[in-house]
């Protein structure tokens, strides 16, 4: 009896869980990255095309957006959590009738994501052999080569992933799709951050716990652990191919990580969805580039944008702190799911412990106004400029 009431305590250090804890935050670590990589890279290609050398931005130590890169606006914010509802029920009703068009487009958009994924791999082994020239594939655009080795690689995996359905595959596509969104989506502000988070912490805490209610099942659950039927088998189905439509596995749509548990554990797994890593991993990469333009000022003999108290709270980076609370809140959901045995809403626990420590520290070092508004203002000449 008392080895069974600690079951959850040894399940907390399962393979699954500790695999799910450490990919999850390498990600959010490694994505941020990208991003901050990507503004750097921006100004640098900037500077490099500026006709006049000696000329300098308002400010040359704010960062640089890419073309590329997309930042959600207070509006955006505050209809996401719509907009993912309606995307829900769209897959939640008719699932069976459309399965083919998202498994198709699923496996478009983790080509181009895993591609993303590998893109520095390449660039470090081609580079011995490599000047970075671009090859010109007509209307597609030109591409050095290292990003047709990434997209060859991609569109590898993603066609191993269709004909095993192994769950390895596609947590690896999972993982492109997870660094791609938190370096190419921007929240400008910490207003957008919080209207977005807690927009979204409702959106996941209705959809997990009150939809029963509605609807007499869980839709959250329902939909991420729907399988989809493999395309190659419709084709071969129609085709008149019993033998290829046999061995055509179904497929897990890669809209979360699985983890499954150890031998003694068989048939247990752990499962984290993209948004509960993807969420919580823009607010981190954005305060990330605020540490680092707050740095870059420092370095530069500039004053900081708001004097900070000195002591603890100056030492500790918004970066640390944010990523301290999400494993905290991933700890403390891992918990509530293992003690009540039923799928938990990650966003109730991952955005209070994300969120809330930051506003605090940001309070107490002074930079609560300037982060909350827009720290970092977009000028007519695609560059940041100093408020």
């Amino acid at each position: 009896m008392a080895s069974e009431s600690y079951d959850w305590a040894y399940s907390m250090v399962d393979s699954s869980r500790v695999s799910t804890f450490v990919i999850s935050i390498l990600l959010i670590v490694y994505g941020s990255f990208r991003s901050l990589n990507m503004d750097q890279e921006e100004k640098e290609k900037n500077l490099r095309e500026d006709k006049d050398p000696t000329a300098q931005s308002p400010n040359p130590n704010a960062p640089v957006a890419s073309e590329n890169v997309h930042s959600i606006d207070t509006t955006q914010a505050m209809f996401l959590p719509i907009g993912a509802s309606i995307s829900l029920l769209v897959m939640f009703f008719f699932f069976d009738s459309m399965q083919m068009v998202f498994a198709v487009c699923t496996a478009v958009l983790a080509t181009v994501a895993f591609a993303f994924l590998l893109l520095p791999m390449c660039q470090y082994l081609l580079r011995p052999c490599s000047n970075g020239t671009k090859i010109s594939f007509g209307c597609c655009g030109r591409f050095t080569s290292a990003e047709i080795m990434s997209f060859c690689l991609a569109v590898m995996l993603v066609f191993l992933w269709v004909m095993t359905g192994h769950w390895l595959l596609m947590d690896a596509l999972a993982m492109g799709l997870c660094v791609t969104m938190i370096a190419f989506v921007r929240l400008p502000s910490l207003k957008v951050s919080t209207l977005l988070l807690t927009g979204l912490l409702v959106y996941d805490v209705f959809w997990v716990f009150f939809s029963t209610y509605i609807f007499n099942a869980n839709v959250m659950v329902k939909v991420a652990m729907r399988p989809a039927n493999n395309p190659i088998g419709v084709v071969a189905r129609k085709l008149n191919m019993p033998a290829v439509v046999k061995d055509a596995p179904q497929l897990s749509l890669p809209g979360k990580l699985i983890f499954p548990s150890s031998a003694q554990n068989a048939g247990h797994f752990s499962m984290l969805g993209l948004g509960d890593i993807v969420m919580p991993g823009l607010l981190l990469c954005f305060v990330m580039r605020y540490d680092n333009y707050k740095r870059l000022l420092a370095e530069g003999g500039q004053a900081a944008p708001v004097l900070a108290p000195s002591g603890f709270t100056q030492r500790v980076t918004y970066f640390h702190c944010s990523l301290i609370g999400y494993f905290v809140g991933l700890l403390t959901a891992t918990v509530s799911s293992e003690v009540y045995k039923a799928a938990q809403p990650a966003l109730l626990y991952l955005v209070p412990f994300t969120l809330l420590p930051l506003l605090l520290m940001a309070y107490l070092k002074g930079d609560l106004k300037r982060m909350w508004h827009e720290p970092f203002i977009k000028g007519p000449t695609n560059k940041y400029t100093e408020v």
